[in-house]
Formats: structure tokens, sequence, C-alpha cells
């Protein structure tokens, strides 16, 4: 849809997501410039455009006001009013307001303009050390721990990388539920407090960083996206000697159903058999 004749324009401007120096001079022009700056949280925005000497008007729009607020948005923009729209830190709308503000101007046809920037997601995503060809962000995790299970177990076969933002005091809590539902040994990359003094960034099994984070609690604090590797391709083979086995687990130990299912397929035993304690049907005493 083209432009709404005589209509302002709707920027929607990344800003750090810790380091300041990170800000682009497109992101700090545009603030200056435009009438009126929409922000999450007012207080945090206005701490940085005071630090770079910006004197722009701040208004909330945030998850309370957002729906009330857009009409009245909508006619300023419409007027030919040019706004910015920013978040706390990273990009707009990434788990941030703003969502029912840009797709109203779009319909509108009021011009809306991306001013890109930092990226909490990407960042995570560009030293995790995992496949990030092809990736899918899930945003925050339910709180409550039956829901959040419940959105793992309809993930556990995805072959995308997935990237979650965490609350630092749901951290453990999280991992915990990962490691059970995708594998203890599955590849995750957790990212805290990217770009600020305090920078960790850890690539191990799920299990171990676990196990990191419950000894020690400042890995509890800050900013977090956890990245997590995606389900493997199911060889075909292994495949079919884990429906073998499972077969033969009805009348036989897992143990000797696996020895039976190897001897069936030609797939290793211990293959078999580890497969069947991923799906937690094996017998963690046996070998």
């Amino acid at each position: 849809m083209n432009a709404a004749s005589g209509a302002g324009t709707l920027f929607v401007v990344a800003t750090p997501i810790g380091n300041l120096a990170d800000v682009t001079e497109r992101a700090l022009r545009t603030l200056r410039e435009v009438e009126l700056v929409l922000a999450e949280d007012t207080r945090v925005s206005g701490a940085l455009l005071r630090h770079f000497g910006i004197s722009t008007a701040v208004q909330s729009l945030h998850a309370h006001n957002e729906r009330q607020r857009t009409r009245e948005l909508l006619a300023r923009l419409e007027k030919g009013a040019s706004l910015a729209l920013v978040t706390d830190a990273g990009t707009p709308l990434i788990s941030d307001p703003g969502f029912m503000l840009v797709r109203a101007a779009r319909e509108a046809g009021v011009r809306v303009v991306p001013v890109p920037g930092a990226s909490a997601p990407i960042a995570a995503l560009s030293v995790s050390g995992l496949a990030v060809d092809r990736f899918s962000f899930e945003g925050f995790l339910p709180a409550a721990t039956s829901a959040r299970r419940q959105v793992l177990e309809a993930l556990r076969e995805e072959r995308r990388t997935m990237v979650f933002f965490e609350a630092p005091h749901r951290i453990a809590a999280s991992l915990r539920d990962m490691a059970s539902t995708f594998g203890a040994e599955r590849r995750a990359c957790l990212a805290r407090e990217m770009t600020k003094l305090f920078e960790t960034i850890v690539t191990d099994r799920l299990a171990a960083l676990l196990a990191r984070v419950e000894a020690d609690p400042g890995q509890c604090r800050g900013e977090i996206v956890v990245c997590v590797e995606g389900a493997a391709v199911p060889d075909p083979a292994l495949s079919e000697g884990r429906r073998v086995a499972s077969i033969l687990a009805r009348y036989l130990s897992p143990s000797q159903a696996a020895a039976a299912a190897a001897e069936i397929t030609g797939v290793p035993r211990k293959t078999i058999y580890r497969r069947m304690l991923a799906d937690g049907d094996g017998d963690p005493g046996a070998t």
C-alpha cells in the first residue's frame, strides 16, 4: 500500500541491548528529528536520550496502554507527524509492545520505516556455535511449569535452532525442563548480559548448562537468551531399530529388547539402547 498523502512516518528504531556504543548514527539522528519518541519505559529510554543530549519528548507505549493509545497516535501520523518507536533494549516488537501501532499504521497507509540495529536473539545466534541457517524464535516460555512443559513438548521434534528469552528467576527451571524434554545431551547456548560488563556466553550440553546455573547464582542474573539446537534428522535404520525394540520391550527387559532388535536390524545395540534411554524407556542401571 502506498503511503497516505500528507501522512507522517513511523520509525521503528533499534537501540543498544547494553553497550551504548552500539547505537547507530541513523538511530540518533532519527530520535533527534521526530516529534515524539514512543517508549516501553520512559525512564529507560529517557536516560538513553539524555546520555546522547537528545531533548525529544517521550511518551509511554507499553502492553497496558497500547490498545487505547494507538488510535490517537495513528491520528497524529495521518496528520503528518513523524514518530519513533523504541523498546527498552534492542529491536522493538520482538517480545515487546508496538505490534498494534505498526499494524494500524500500515493498514492506514502510513509509512513505517525500520532503523535497524541491535537484536538480542540475532546477537546470541551469531556467537552460539549452533546452526543458524534456519531458526525459530520462541520468545518467553510460560511461567507456569505445566504450560512451559507443554510448549517444550510441542517443540521436541523442531529441527531448526530455537531461540528463547528467559527471566533470571526462571532460568534454572526452564533449563531443567528443556533437558528433560529435549534430552540432557542436546547442545544449547546460554547468553547472558550480552555487550555488558558481565557478559557470559557458554555453549554446552543442556545438562552442563543447568549444572552451571545451579552452582553459580550469578548466572541467574541479568538479561538471558537461550539458543537450543534443533532435533536431529531421524536415521531410518535407527528408527526401525527403535520400533522393533519397542515391540520386543513388551515381553523383554529394555536391555534384552535392544540386543534382540540389534540382531534383527543390524543397528548397534548400544545405539538402540541409548535411544531408548533418551525416550525414557531404558533401564538406567543396565549396561
